[in-house]
């Protein structure tokens, strides 16, 4: 077994083969600003340097493949993503999962929310039933023995979901179009705390959900996805915790952790989450984050090539042996905004 495994997460921004127009309002990439791209992307992988990669606005899984035979540590890598589906209308980017480590079994993919989960939306006959982008679930073995559940997504934005003519000049047509996009963002979330208590309960079985959440941490999606509360039932616990939060080497007086720039805001949004299985306050942990590390020069630089979001790389070490510190139960998540 390794002793240390690194997950990186990158939302690339618009990925897409030269030529096609994924968006009304943008003309579709030239071969030299296509060439151009796929070498940011592959220079980026190659210095993050991870065992398991996710990605974010996928327009094309094929120029994925191009982007990997321009690195020089990935070219051996498995790849595994789908297209998106012309038939949905509107053309929406998908995610991919790049690992170096073997994968266990078939890949999983999530449209439709589980358990028949559908919420009406303001102004809308229809009631919400799929995930915006659709969520990967691959298992990555770490050794022979053990298999870690690797969660790729993307959450909705925050960009207001205006529907019929609706437009920002109307304050009431706004607040309309922000609810939705808020529902539905919320609606997501739990769509995906759905799918972990069912991957994670009464199981032990290391996890690892990473994307782009569009949201900070203490935000109530994000929050909702990690689980609320204290758990630990009969043993188990199915909450997952951020990474930066629980790293060992965190050093407070170098917090520059941000992934997004919106009006000159800077968020983090992009996150990693991992079980219990990685938290070191856990008796049951098999490993623990060592540290967190954002690259996200590019995003103030706005390089034409480069993406608008920074990219998340965590460190976990493994142990020899579980680890039994005392008390089954961890404590409540802290829920106060920072």
């Amino acid at each position: 077994m390794p002793e240390e495994i690194r997950f990186a997460t990158l939302n690339v921004c618009n990925l897409a083969l030269p030529g096609l127009r994924f968006y009304d309002n943008l003309d579709p990439c030239t071969s030299e600003e296509y060439d151009a791209k796929i070498t940011w992307i592959a220079r980026m992988l190659d210095r993050l340097d991870a065992d398991v990669i996710g990605l974010q606005e996928i327009f094309s899984q094929a120029a994925v493949k191009d982007v990997l035979a321009k690195t020089e540590k990935y070219r051996q890598a498995s790849h595994l993503g789908i297209e998106p589906d012309p038939k949905d209308g509107k053309l929406t980017p998908s995610v991919a999962l790049i690992s170096r480590l073997p994968i266990a079994g078939a890949l999983a993919t999530y449209t439709d929310l589980p358990r028949n989960l559908a919420v009406p939306l303001p102004e809308l006959a229809d009631s919400m039933t799929r995930f915006t982008r659709p969520i990967l679930h691959a298992q990555v073995m770490v050794s022979d023995k053990l298999a870690v559940n690797v969660f790729i997504v993307h959450l909705k934005s925050k960009r207001p979901d205006y529907r019929n003519g609706e437009g920002e000049d109307n304050q009431a047509q706004l607040g309309a179009a922000v609810l939705r996009s808020l529902i539905r963002r919320a609606t997501e979330a739990l769509g995906l705390r759905y799918l972990l208590t069912d991957t994670m309960q009464g199981k032990r079985e290391p996890v690892v959900m990473m994307g782009d959440f569009n949201d900070v941490a203490t935000a109530v999606t994000t929050q909702l996805v990690m689980g609320l509360g204290r758990s630990g039932k009969n043993g188990y616990d199915d909450r997952l915790f951020e990474s930066y939060r629980i790293q060992s080497r965190r050093d407070p007086t170098r917090d520059v952790g941000f992934t997004h720039m919106h009006e000159g805001n800077y968020e983090t949004i992009d996150h990693v989450l991992v079980s219990e299985d990685f938290n070191p306050a856990s008796r049951f942990a098999i490993g623990e984050v060592l540290d967190v590390t954002y690259i996200n020069d590019h995003v103030v630089l706005t390089q034409p090539e480069g993406s608008d979001h920074g990219a998340v790389l965590v460190r976990i070490r493994l142990f020899d042996q579980p680890r039994d510190n005392g008390d089954s139960a961890l404590p409540p998540l802290d829920l106060s905004e920072e």
